[in-house]
């Protein structure tokens, strides 16, 4: 049933989407960084936005951490967004990377859309819950995808993504357990730069991988 929902190979253009849109969010979460008016939980009277103190989500609430009316929300929840829809689109043809058809490829798409669309409500006020849904789905997304890179001899692709997913968990031990606190804005941020490069890393590969069975098409044609 989920093979069928699963979508054929695109043109290669298409995984330049993603790419577009992962630069777009850097670039509005910049702006909307800039324009935090201020406030973190270690220093709630603090002038603008702080790499070491703020989380990546203050900057999606309607009000910031100092009282102040939260401008930049605007730009953060567009981000959000544009990089969730961006995720979606290149996790919808990841399954194109591998050949054959197994359930582990039906569990790793839906696990991954399922995770992607639940990341994109981290600003409507139910952070923790959002949280707890998009992270237990990630984790089985990754997991399936492992299996597939180890089959398919992707090595590189194997390596970085399981740091990128000890990392992750590293940030939600420390955000379930308290332990270490003070170092967690620090680790999220590192964990979503990390995840940021190994998306780009499978939209590329898949990208390379379409534009030449693409072109051996041509040559039979």
């Amino acid at each position: 049933m989920f093979m069928n929902l699963i979508p054929k190979a695109p043109k290669p253009y298409i995984l330049l989407l993603p790419l577009f849109g992962m630069v777009l969010f850097v670039f509005l979460y910049i702006i909307a960084a800039i324009k935090y008016p201020g406030g973190s939980w270690v220093m709630p009277q603090q002038n603008g936005f702080s790499f070491w103190n703020n989380y990546l989500c203050d900057l999606l609430d309607h009000d910031a951490i100092n009282g102040e009316l939260n401008n930049a929300r605007y730009f953060a929840r567009t981000s959000l967004g544009v990089l969730c829809l961006s995720l979606i689109l290149l996790w919808n043809y990841l399954p194109n990377l591998f050949k054959g058809k197994s359930l582990n490829k039906k569990i790793m798409w839906l696990s991954g859309i399922a995770a992607l669309v639940a990341t994109s409500f981290l600003s409507s006020g139910t952070h923790d819950r959002t949280v707890h849904i998009a992270g237990f789905f990630a984790v089985v997304a990754f997991l399936t995808c492992f299996v597939e890179l180890l089959r398919a001899k992707h090595v590189k692709l194997l390596v970085f993504g399981v740091g990128c997913l000890i990392i992750f968990l590293v940030n939600y031990y420390i955000y379930e357990t308290g332990s270490y606190i003070r170092l967690l804005p620090i680790i999220q941020k590192i964990t979503f730069i990390s995840f940021i490069i190994w998306f780009v890393m499978l939209d590329i590969f898949i990208y390379r991988k379409l534009k030449m069975d693409f072109a051996k098409k041509l040559e039979h044609s």
